[in-house]
């Protein structure tokens, strides 16, 4: 490290400071923090997720304690309280550490406790986030985009204020956590942060006023079977700029929205049958990503995963052990899925498009199909606000 100013030694300012240990702000900080924090929760019997690195979790005959750690916020929970105050005062001995009780918000994101289950939202998020933009007392839509919106990279003048709109879409990206109804909105406009039109900046508006029209929505968690079913859907060639294909997928365990996306692949399709198989193997990776993750908590589903697609031609293709030969460019997807099938730890079932959950993610609805969508994800309102929130 460079000598500070004010510190710099006179007969040999060329030197430079050897640093004993790692100093908050420094590139390799966090690292070290992680090596230090990781090896004394494996001291104390905790083993690392393989699903997720960022998760440990100790086993001490019958009950189970899981941290979920993020830099230097840490969320702990179990089955048994009397091995999580445990855990808790050897943290607190090792580091200096602050208990905060029942967890109530976390990284922006707010939980309440209701007799049915869990509400996670992000209400607070976005009044700062509508005030920031001065926007808060914008009218509201019922929509976050026009049914079947399609974003052009021309025919608007550029955007006066570029940073502003990266600015902003990058504030809307972390909303999509808990707003799964704004991905597919989010995803549109995300793809033109280095070069914005304003009619990109009037979609994004759009959003903001749809927030503003739906501030208290959250997800809503309630108790159940661990069954997991994924929902994978793809809109054909449906960008005008490339004609490549959106995908989105989202997964369900129980009755618990717990995973989705809304992407654009990164190849054109060639078909219909070809786009709605490359998200079939988008949905069947994190489903197997899933499984291990749950396995590493000691939970196992009781039924084989169920993906759902509205492709028939898709589903014949992950079941036929011959491969076409107009299929020959998808082969290592074809082989992914299939397997998977063939192995039975995963299974396929049709679903008619209008009962198909991740059209929310791969096209703009009308608001009648827009709204049931919204409620099959299980987007309910928050009631309460958090103490101290302004």
């Amino acid at each position: 490290m460079s000598q500070p100013q004010g510190f710099i030694d006179k007969d040999h300012p060329e030197f430079v400071c050897k640093l004993e240990r790692s100093l908050y702000g420094l590139k390799q900080a966090p690292r070290a923090w992680n090596a230090r924090f990781s090896s004394f929760l494996l001291s104390l019997g905790f083993t690392s997720s393989y699903a997720d690195h960022s998760l440990y979790v100790k086993r001490d005959g019958p009950s189970l304690v899981v941290l979920l750690l993020y830099v230097d916020d840490i969320i702990l929970s179990g089955d048994d309280d009397v091995h999580v105050q445990s855990v808790i005062s050897q943290l607190t001995r090792e580091f200096d550490m602050k208990d905060l009780g029942v967890l109530h918000y976390f990284l922006g994101m707010q939980i309440e406790y209701q007799p049915q289950g869990l509400l996670v939202h992000q209400s607070k998020y976005i009044r700062d986030l509508l005030h920031k933009v001065h926007m808060f007392d914008s009218k509201p839509c019922t929509t976050p985009c026009h049914p079947n919106q399609k974003l052009l990279n021309h025919g608007s003048p550029p955007f006066h204020d570029p940073g502003l709109y990266r600015s902003i879409v990058g504030a809307l990206q972390y909303l999509t956590f808990t707003r799964p109804d704004i991905a597919y909105s989010v995803n549109q406009v995300c793809q033109f942060m280095h070069s914005p039109l304003d009619s990109h900046f009037v979609a994004v508006k759009r959003i903001l006023r749809y927030l503003k029209g739906s501030l208290h929505l959250g997800l809503c968690f309630q108790p159940g079977n661990l069954d997991i079913r994924a929902y994978t859907d793809a809109d054909w060639a449906g960008d005008p700029n490339d004609r490549r294909s959106t995908i989105g997928f989202v997964v369900f365990l129980g009755d618990n929205p717990i995973s989705w996306s809304s992407k654009k692949q990164h190849t054109v399709s060639r078909s219909s049958t070809e786009a709605e198989y490359r998200a079939m193997a988008t949905t069947t990776a994190e489903v197997v990503w899933i499984q291990q993750l749950l396995q590493d908590l000691s939970l196992s589903p009781s039924t084989t995963p169920l993906l759902h697609c509205d492709n028939i031609s898709a589903m014949a293709l992950a079941t036929n052990p011959i491969l076409h030969s107009k299929a020959k460019h998808i082969e290592i997807d074809c082989h992914f899925v299939r397997e998977r099938v063939q192995q039975g730890t995963i299974m396929l079932q049709f679903v008619n498009s209008s009962e198909q959950f991740a059209d929310i993610l791969t096209k703009g609805l009308c608001f009648p199909l827009f709204s049931s969508h919204c409620n099959n994800l299980m987007l309910a309102n928050a009631q309460h606000n958090i103490e101290g929130e302004c």
